[in-house]
């Protein structure tokens, strides 16, 4: 027998309101930890780096062990939910994340900070693949679209604060304050979320799928190695695991990849749209962190400030773009979007000089992050707007992973392609933000390797330009996938 929803006016509407603005309070700490949390990171990056001494290798996998350990887990963490509790999995993450913090601040050296970065993944896996759905189930059917917005716009502060933030702990307290300063909101989150949050029944038992998870991992993490290390050996072997994956999925009862999901040019499209735009914008405040740091000898609080106009466009922009998608279509939005972003990317790549102006730089990074806060709008409006309630939690978790398939795949070849801009025995220095110090003719190398990553990536851009507009095309016969 259906439950009927409370009415709007009802007593008992009011309580069930009250415990959903309770439950985005926990769900939007989880999102504010993990988004400062990164941003911090990838401005103060420079100085973890000096501080171990570390290798180029070993600097790339500080950011590369958390993005890969959270991508490759975020489905199986969000069936494991079904079986064992949303509830408890959702603690369980941010009580991981928060121990992996303080253990990493404690690491004598790199390979145990690489090592409480991917458990810091984990966590991160287990929040993420479960805060839409606790928020989900929060909110009356008529107010979720309010607490869906409230819950994804706290992901804006955390970006507006984390670079400052990076900036400021690395040159007053060190590196450990980096990891450090997530354990009081951590333990906060916590606790708040094990006094709020009630316990739910757990869903239907289905199974995992085991196999799919290991070979999305197992290529992912060849990817990662065959890009940020330049060997071909592990790149062949992802190359080989993508038919074998197709076959597993095709197969499987719960697939990890739903592959019907692409059955309909709109669905494909847009997804693969999403996945340039995410390659495109990942790594945009790593990349300037590191061209003020590493090219101008600025220290890290300075660039933490210097690439702000990023967080301020998307900041700006998403809600603007959400405004207007009541009157416009949502795949003009993702198509405008895409292109601005691209925009950005091309004023930065004729930019990228040691003498090039400020307020040009600024003006491409804006631009880049009002192209990617109208993008991410559009998208996910054209998306989901086009799609039976029923399949909604499905493709929802079916984006996600695709989009952090293209932000793990960001930072690997940005920092690949950049660093291949300067002889071997100088690449740390560039991870340290050093290389403006060591040598001119170098300084000159890494500032054409800017101009080429940024192209690069304006390629991406300009390919995921193309995917939108294809996905805003009629199609002849309408195809939704399976729920």
């Amino acid at each position: 027998m259906a439950v009927v929803p409370p009415q709007p006016g009802s007593p008992e509407y009011a309580h069930a309101l009250r415990y959903a603005w309770r439950v985005c309070s926990v769900t939007g700490l989880g999102l504010v930890l993990i988004g400062v949390s990164s941003s911090t990171l990838n401005v103060a990056l420079p100085e973890v780096v000096r501080n171990f001494d570390a290798g180029p290798v070993a600097s790339s996998w500080i950011l590369l062990a958390n993005l890969l350990a959270s991508t490759s887990t975020l489905v199986l963490f969000g069936r494991m939910a079904d079986l064992l509790g949303r509830r408890e999995v959702y603690l369980l993450g941010f009580a991981l994340y928060t121990g992996a913090s303080l253990l990493a601040g404690f690491a004598p050296d790199v390979a145990l900070l690489i090592a409480m970065r991917a458990v810091q993944g984990l966590g991160a896996a287990m929040i993420l693949a479960n805060g839409t759905v606790i928020v989900t189930d929060a909110f009356p059917p008529d107010r979720l679209s309010q607490g869906m917005g409230v819950y994804i716009g706290t992901l804006s502060v955390a970006q507006l604060m984390g670079p400052t933030l990076g900036g400021l702990i690395a040159d007053t307290l060190g590196w450990r304050w980096i990891f450090w300063v997530n354990v009081p909101p951590g333990l906060a989150a916590l606790a708040w979320g094990v006094i709020t949050l009630r316990k739910v029944a757990r869903g239907r038992r289905e199974p995992v799928d085991v196999l799919g998870n290991l070979i999305v991992f197992t290529a992912l993490s060849a990817a990662l190695i065959s890009i940020s290390q330049g060997a071909l050996l592990p790149g062949l072997l992802a190359a080989a695991l993508v038919p074998l994956l197709v076959l597993v999925e095709r197969r499987a009862p719960n697939p990890v990849l739903d592959l019907t999901l692409l059955g309909g040019r709109m669905l494909a499209f847009a997804n693969l749209a999403s996945l340039c735009n995410a390659l495109a914008r990942a790594s945009l405040i790593l990349l300037a962190g590191l061209y003020f740091q590493a090219a101008r000898g600025v220290d890290a609080l300075t660039a933490g400030l210097a690439v702000l106009p990023v967080p301020i466009g998307m900041t700006l922009a998403s809600p603007v773009a959400g405004a207007l998608g009541r009157r416009t279509n949502p795949a003009v939005l993702a198509i405008g979007g895409a292109a601005a972003s691209a925009a950005g990317l091309l004023v930065l790549a004729l930019s990228a000089g040691a003498d090039s102006p400020y307020w040009v730089i600024g003006i491409g990074l804006f631009v880049a992050g009002c192209g990617s806060g109208t993008f991410l709008t559009g998208n996910t409006t054209q998306v989901m707007g086009a799609l039976p309630p029923g399949s909604l939690g499905v493709v929802n978790g079916f984006r996600l992973m695709i989009m952090n398939v293209g932000v793990v795949l960001s930072v690997a070849t940005t920092l690949s392609v950049l660093t291949a801009s300067v002889p071997p025995e100088l690449r740390r220095q560039v991870y340290a933000g050093t290389l403006s110090r060591v040598s001119p003719v170098a300084l000159q190398q890494l500032m054409a390797g800017f101009q080429r990553t940024y192209l690069v990536l304006l390629g991406v851009a300009v390919l995921g330009v193309l995917c939108a507009a294809v996905a805003s095309m009629p199609e002849s016969r309408r195809s939704t996938p399976n729920a």
